[in-house]
């Protein structure tokens, strides 16, 4: 490959920002005593509606990282939100015994949302959004309940498709408003 083809193929994929969430400490009983292993949360993210969450496990934290972020960038999905940065609708994400309420936001908000959903959302590229935690306080589930919740989401414009209707007729805007 020439040195301009490897340019554009770099240019053409937007920059992923990367974020650990959580670095967690585990140990194995064996014969001999414990083994400690560690696992590393990590989220990464574009900030134009992309996002995705991995875990890594390893004995060094670097390498454990280095993992989850592999894993995140295999699991990653396309959100949708308006122009105003902020979601579509109400939503609740469950996992496992985590439960993630999220909430559109008025803009000027911002993310007000627990430590492991904040990194989430901002990687997400949301603005402003309400976010309440439930239930379990495990980040791991707490981040995968908000990712599923997220996966969830349906943009104005599908539902719009799905009733036959116009975005605007959706949200009870006037004709006037709409063009």
């Amino acid at each position: 490959m020439t040195p301009r083809k490897e340019e554009k193929k770099q240019s053409a994929v937007p920059e992923l920002q990367e974020r650990v969430v959580y670095i967690n400490r585990v140990s194995k009983v064996v014969k001999g005593g414990r083994r400690f292993g560690l696992t590393a949360l990590v989220v990464v993210g574009d900030g134009e509606g992309h996002v995705g969450v991995g875990m890594g496990k390893s004995q060094e934290v670097p390498i454990a990282i280095k993992k989850g972020i592999e894993d995140a960038k295999k699991n990653m999905f396309e959100v949708p939100m308006n122009e105003d940065r902020t979601l579509p609708h109400d939503i609740m994400g469950e996992f496992g015994a985590g439960r993630v309420y999220l909430k559109p936001a008025a803009p000027g908000t911002g993310i007000i949302a627990g430590g492991p959903v904040r990194a989430l959302l901002e990687l997400a590229g949301f603005k402003n959004v309400f976010g309440k935690s439930l239930g379990s306080s495990n980040a791991m589930n707490i981040v995968k309940a908000a990712a599923e919740g997220l996966k969830e989401l349906s943009a104005p414009t599908e539902v719009a498709e799905r009733r036959n209707m116009t975005v605007g007729q959706i949200y009870g805007w006037s004709e006037k408003k709409e063009a």
